[in-house]
């Protein structure tokens, strides 16, 4: 745990460097909150530190409204809808989409196919389908960088359902065929 004084500076600065290292509990109002909260700051006087929300919890505080410290930084709670996505692209590149649709995806995930895509054009700025593509395209391109394993191989080993889509996509993206980007090495 921090001295009194740095964790007072760092709540009083609103330092974003020390969120989630330590919570602040007010004496007068019982409420504890994240060194970044946006609520009225208390004089220091009036203020404990503790090391985590459990322990803020265990001397009788409660979680304030406002900045939510229950949900400590980083946590799945805190990143909202962006967790769901990071799981989403985690099952992607683990071939979920390569003989799964979209709707599987969102059912494995617990939202509907609808808001999943909603999410993905949020906070990646593609939809789920994009996503896979680019990231089949990387396996491939991995593939033919550090192998000597033939073309229609490496479709199928990156998730291609079919040769002609593999060089459509590659040839799309790059401007030219795969077999062309291997002879370039």
């Amino acid at each position: 745990m921090l001295d009194f004084e740095t964790c007072d500076q760092a709540r009083l600065s609103r330092d974003p460097s020390f969120d989630g290292k330590f919570f602040t509990a007010v004496k007068t109002t019982k409420i504890y909150c994240r060194p970044v909260c946006p609520a009225k700051r208390s004089l220091s006087k009036n203020v404990s530190y503790y090391p985590s929300a459990a322990a803020a919890e265990r001397a009788g505080y409660r979680p304030c409204l406002r900045c939510r410290p229950e949900t400590a930084p980083f946590c799945a709670a805190w990143k909202g809808t962006k967790t769901t996505v990071e799981r989403a692209v985690n099952l992607i590149e683990q071939g979920a989409l390569d003989s799964g649709t979209v709707s599987d995806l969102a059912d494995r995930l617990g939202v509907g196919a609808r808001h999943l895509s909603r999410l993905f054009s949020t906070h990646l700025g593609a939809s789920p389908i994009q996503t896979a593509q680019t990231l089949r395209i990387g396996r491939a391109k991995k593939l033919l960088d550090n192998t000597s394993l033939p073309i229609t191989e490496i479709a199928f080993l990156s998730g291609f359902g079919s040769v002609r889509r593999f060089n459509a996509a590659f040839t799309k993206l790059y401007g030219r065929p795969p077999s062309s980007v291997r002879k370039s090495k």
